[in-house]
C-alpha cells in the first residue's frame, strides 16, 4: 500500500487539526463497524462465529505494528484501563512525572492508596520534558519501574525511549503510547509495557486499545484485575483458577469484538503502508504548520526538531490574544484544541493542502485583528 492509498481512507472534512484529541474514523474502521453491526443486528444462523475470530485478528495486527508476539498482546477498551493494570500490578517504586497526562499519575497514586505495594517517585523535568539524563540523575535504588508518555500531550515532546532504556537497566519501562501510536516509528522493543487506545492516531474510534507486555513484565506484574476471561479456561465454572501465563491474564471480561475489528482493520492498514512512511508524511505536514506560524510570528513552543516531535504543533500567543486566535480558527472552520493558554494543532498524513490553506486564512485574520 502506498501513502497516497492510505491517505485516501481519510474522509474527515477539511480543517480538521485535532487528531491528538480524536481521529475521525478511517474508512476501513468505519466499514468494519458497519459490517459487524449488521451481522449482529441480523444474527443469521452461524454468523456469530466471526466475532470470536476478531481477538486473534487484532492481536496479529498489533503484533505486526509493534513487534511484540501476539500472545504478549491483550485488547483493552482504552489506554487508561491498561495503565491501571500496570500500576496496580507493580511492586516497588515507580518513577514518573506529575505533569504527565493524568492517567499515569492518578493510576500510580490510586494503586499506592489501595494496595500499598507501589510508591510513586515524582520526577523533576525540563519544562515537562522527560529525558534520559533527568531519569539517570533521579533514579533511586527502590525504583522498580519508570513510566512515561511516548509523546507529551501538552508539549508534543517525543520521548527518547531507547535512551531511557539504556539508563534504567532491567527496570520495567511502561510507555503510554497513545499520542504517537500508529504514526511514530518507536523502538517498541525497548519498552516492557506498551499501552495505547485506538481512537486518536489509529483512527479506530473509542472503546479500542491494546496492552503489550515483554516477558519481563509478564514475570513481574501481578494481574490484580484478572477476570474470568483471563484464565487458561474458557469458562471456569465451580473453581477459581490462576490467571493465564500470557497477556490474557490482563483481561477483565470478554473483549468487544466490533471494537477489535475496527482496531484490527486500522492496524492492518498501518502495517501495510508502514509506520515510517506515515511518520514522514506527518513530519512534512507538521513542518508546514510550523512555517505558517513563523510567517505570522505566532510563537511555537513545541519542538522544531523532527527527532523530538511527532504530529503535535503547540502555539502560545500572548495571553491576551489566546481567545482571539481560538476564535479565528473556529471562524475559519479549523478544529483544534485550546488548553492552558496554548493552542494545539495536530496533523496526520492525510492532512490536506486545503486544510493548511484554511489554517493560513485563520492566521491572516488573527494577525490583522491582533494589530488593532
Amino acid at each position: 500500500m502506498t501513502i497516497d492509498e492510505f491517505n485516501a481512507g481519510f474522509t474527515d472534512e477539511p480543517g480538521y487539526l485535532d487528531y491528538a484529541r480524536v481521529g475521525p474514523l478511517s474508512t476501513s474502521a468505519a466499514e468494519e463497524a458497519l459490517a459487524f453491526t449488521q451481522v449482529l443486528q441480523r444474527a443469521r444462523h452461524g454468523s456469530l462465529d466471526a466475532f470470536a475470530e476478531q481477538d486473534a485478528r487484532l492481536r496479529a495486527a498489533a503484533s505486526a505494528v509493534t513487534g511484540f508476539p501476539a500472545d504478549a498482546i491483550v485488547f483493552q477498551p482504552n489506554t487508561t484501563q491498561g495503565i491501571m493494570h500496570a500500576m496496580f500490578g507493580l511492586t516497588g517504586g515507580v518513577l514518573l512525572s506529575a505533569d504527565e497526562f493524568p492517567s499515569l499519575p492518578i493510576a500510580a497514586v490510586r494503586a499506592m492508596e489501595a494496595l500499598h505495594t507501589v510508591q510513586p517517585t515524582w520526577l523533576e523535568t525540563d519544562h515537562g520534558k522527560v529525558t534520559p539524563g533527568q531519569i539517570r540523575a533521579q533514579l533511586e535504588s527502590n525504583v522498580a519501574a519508570v513510566a512515561v508518555s511516548l509523546v507529551d500531550a501538552r508539549t508534543g515532546y517525543l520521548s527518547d525511549i531507547e535512551g531511557i532504556r539504556q539508563v534504567i537497566g532491567d527496570r520495567l519501562l511502561i510507555v503510554d503510547a497513545i499520542q504517537g501510536f500508529g504514526v511514530v516509528d518507536a523502538p517498541w522493543e525497548a519498552a516492557d509495557v506498551v499501552l495505547s487506545g485506538g481512537q486518536k492516531w489509529c483512527r479506530a474510534g473509542w472503546g479500542t486499545g491494546i496492552m503489550a507486555l515483554s516477558s519481563r513484565a509478564l514475570e513481574r506484574l501481578t494481574p490484580v484485575f484478572s477476570g474470568f476471561s483471563g484464565t487458561e479456561e474458557a469458562e471456569p465454572w465451580g473453581e477459581v483458577p490462576p490467571p493465564a501465563s500470557d497477556a490474557r491474564a490482563f483481561r477483565v471480561s470478554n473483549p468487544d469484538p466490533i471494537g477489535e475489528a475496527r482496531l484490527a482493520a486500522s492496524l492492518e492498514e498501518i502495517a501495510r503502508v508502514g509506520v515510517p512512511a506515515i511518520n514522514a508524511a506527518v513530519a512534512e505536514r507538521a513542518s508546514r504548520v510550523i512555517d505558517l506560524a513563523d510567517e505570522f510570528a505566532i510563537a511555537v513552543v513545541s519542538s522544531r526538531d523532527e527527532q523530538e516531535r511527532a504530529g503535535l504543533v503547540v502555539l502560545e500567543p500572548p495571553a491576551e490574544q489566546v481567545t482571539l486566535l481560538t476564535a479565528s480558527l473556529h471562524n475559519h472552520g479549523v478544529t483544534a484544541t485550546t488548553r492552558q493558554g496554548r493552542v494545539r494543532l495536530s496533523v496526520h498524513s492525510g492532512t490536506s493542502g486545503e486544510t493548511l490553506e484554511m489554517l493560513r486564512a485563520a492566521f491572516v485574520s488573527y494577525s490583522s485583528a491582533a494589530r488593532y
